[in-house]
């Protein structure tokens, strides 16, 4: 293993990776990357199926069957998707048996058409739980206003949620709040708290992403690449503050588990910036970073890992956040734009995941 990542998982940082294929789980990708690069859990998402799907001929025999059975490409989608991630939580199960169910945890996500139905995103976690039927898995629902209840009632049913597509911090202060409540509900149904994970997936890159073209566009370029680290390190110090409250407290006492941050998006994007940048600059106890398998590499290869570099730097943050305003970038506008875009990604990956099956399923029908 990378003394690097070796020194990530030491700080507290549960190393997943965010990618899934066919092709990684036949070729047992995964399992060395479990035991060389010290990966403990694995994220989805409908970009990396469509991307999947889309290469190579690992999928070809049971597209082919399922061509045969005449199934429509909703059902096939769902088949093809939740096959890869039982495969992979059959792979990780040592890792989430040996870490008491913290990690070795895999990801599906509700259909993101879904993402802005409340009573259809629960009813489709419940039937994506019941069809991978493994306990390490996660059903991610996306934080738009719609998926806050969402959460709540998926948690109530004793489900482990993946909260994905979290940008702003009111937003994760809402999301926090829904995860207590949907653990004070699954108490009253007479679930195990003990038994219920989550984690809230809070989106860095793209935050720079955004707020870099408004600078560029203000002529403020000196302030480029510093808010998506600064946004991430104010939601930690938010999650320690909520981990402090007597509500949290009371459940902590039932058997309760904390909703980890989970540093998503972290695939830096700007050529010009380190490549290890929200790797680096995102080290606390008690986070998961989700990384493309690049970013891993690069971790492992040349990472500074040294030790907290998230909870000492709230006053910079705040700071850089005020700066950020006086130049006259919108916070609340960044943040509305990205939960946007990001729904509206997500959807247009699943119709290319959809078109892609539909194709194959009719060349193979011949």
């Amino acid at each position: 293993m990378s003394d690097n990542l070796k020194k990530l998982s030491d700080e507290g940082v549960s190393i997943w990776l965010d990618d899934i294929s066919r092709e990684r789980l036949k070729t047992g990708n995964l399992t060395e990357l479990i035991r060389d690069k010290n990966v403990v859990g694995v994220t989805s998402n409908p970009t990396i199926f469509a991307k999947a799907l889309s290469k190579g001929s690992a999928y070809d025999e049971q597209v082919r069957d399922l061509a045969v059975r005449g199934v429509d490409v909703e059902e096939a989608s769902r088949a093809i998707t939740t096959y890869d991630i039982r495969w992979a939580a059959d792979v990780l199960r040592p890792v989430f048996d040996r870490t008491d169910g913290v990690d070795g945890r895999v990801s599906i996500e509700v259909d993101p058409r879904l993402a802005h139905e409340t009573e259809k995103t629960v009813a489709e976690a419940k039937a994506l739980w019941w069809m991978v039927d493994r306990p390490n898995v996660f059903i991610k629902i996306p934080a738009t206003l719609a998926g806050l209840p969402a959460i709540t009632a998926t948690l109530a049913e004793g489900i482990s949620v993946n909260v994905t597509l979290i940008f702003s911090l009111e937003r994760y202060g809402q999301v926090i709040d829904a995860f207590f409540e949907g653990l004070e509900k699954a108490r009253a149904n007479g679930h195990d708290l003990s038994k219920i994970e989550s984690v809230a997936s809070f989106f860095v890159s793209r935050v720079d992403t955004e707020i870099d073209k408004r600078l560029e566009k203000l002529g403020k370029a000196g302030l480029n690449g510093k808010a998506a680290v600064a946004n991430a390190r104010l939601a930690y110090e938010l999650f320690e503050q909520k981990s402090a409250t007597d509500r949290w407290t009371a459940l902590k006492n039932a058997g309760a588990r904390p909703q980890r941050p989970l540093w998503a998006s972290t695939g830096v994007k700007n050529p010009d910036y380190r490549d290890t940048l929200y790797v680096e600059d995102l080290v606390a106890p008690q986070t998961v970073n989700t990384m493309p398998e690049a970013t891993l590499d690069a971790v492992a290869d040349h990472a500074d890992v040294t030790g907290d570099t998230v909870s000492h730097g709230y006053d910079e943050a705040r700071a850089l956040m005020a700066s950020l305003k006086e130049a006259g970038v919108d916070y609340d506008d960044v943040v509305r734009v990205l939960e946007e875009e990001g729904v509206e990604k997500f959807e247009t990956s699943w119709t290319e995941l959809l078109d892609t099956i539909k194709r194959e399923l009719e060349d193979k029908a011949g």
